[in-house]
């Protein structure tokens, strides 16, 4: 039985629409979208809709083959995202990835909130080139991430509070480990996500990072930048056991594979500026197989 017909999708409408969101996910979140293989096929197209509608209103922002302009790009978000959101207030919506995410909110109650904070961050990117405190950056973290891993938590199915606390660290710890990997990537779109004052606590500077030379400093940065990471990947631990058992491996491997994203940096010792710290395909089966026994045990 295919994943959208163990989920209960049947009009061929809707099924279109998941197909097209796991087709973004496939294709622009390759770990991520290993780790949802983990779970039972009747969850995996929910988790899909939540990554397309994110994928989408991201390559709206940060499309560098675009040719248009920041304001123009910004109304193009504002108005597919106000259309978004008008239909989950409907509760229906005639846009190709729009029908499986309303779909999916109305299964699980996800509330909108979260699909408001998320569109507000995009449209942060928009403007926003810096942040001076951690506390500024987690404005635009929150919408980014945290709120993503809320959303998931009624998919992967809990109601305990302490694990949507929990998946708030997780999402934040995912982001964060991005930003350390695309530091380079990021000033090429003139942003920086590493926290300013935190950067000049350790001598860093925009100037520092555009001369594209790790230097002592940017070094020292880096590794405070991953110690943040790994606490709140570890605070987070808790929260995966209060998933339902069949998810608990899909959110241990996506884990163990985004955060590590830091080891990885340190393996190509800090030269964030010379090579993308990536995740070997070895490192992704030596963690999906042992998740894999884990889930089908589970299930």
């Amino acid at each position: 039985m295919d994943e959208l017909t163990a989920a209960g999708i049947t009009d061929q409408d809707l099924r279109a629409s998941y197909a097209e969101c796991k087709r973004l996910n496939s294709l622009h979140g390759k770990t991520y979208y290993l780790a949802t293989l983990l779970l039972p096929k009747e969850k995996r197209p929910f988790v899909h809709a939540l990554y397309g509608f994110a994928r989408y209103a991201d390559e709206i922002v940060d499309d560098l083959e675009s040719s248009l302009s920041i304001e123009e790009k910004a109304q193009v978000l504002k108005i597919w995202g106000d259309g978004i959101l008008s239909d989950l207030q409907k509760g229906e919506s005639r846009d190709h990835i729009g029908k499986a995410l309303i779909d999916t909110v109305k299964r699980f109650s996800i509330p909108i909130e979260h699909f408001e904070s998320f569109l507000y961050s995009m449209t942060m990117d928009l403007s926003v080139t810096e942040y001076q405190t951690y506390e500024d950056l987690l404005e635009y973290v929150y919408g980014s991430a945290a709120v993503i891993g809320l959303q998931m938590v009624p998919i992967l199915g809990s109601t305990d509070p302490r694990a949507y606390e929990a998946a708030q660290k997780l999402g934040i710890a995912f982001q964060l480990a991005n930003f350390i990997r695309d530091v380079d990537e990021d000033l090429e779109r003139g942003r920086v996500y590493l926290p300013i004052h935190e950067l000049a606590e350790h001598g860093v500077s925009w100037q520092m990072l555009n001369e594209r030379v790790v230097t002592p400093q940017i070094r020292s940065a880096l590794q405070a930048q991953i110690q943040r990471v790994r606490t709140l990947q570890k605070e987070s631990e808790f929260g995966i056991s209060l998933l339902d058992a069949t998810s608990r491996p899909c959110i241990e491997a996506a884990s163990e594979l985004y955060c590590g994203i830091v080891d990885e940096v340190e393996k190509i010792d800090y030269q964030i500026f010379a090579k993308r710290a990536t995740t070997s395909s070895w490192r992704r089966l030596k963690v999906a197989l042992p998740a894999y026994a884990r889930a089908l045990k589970a299930r």
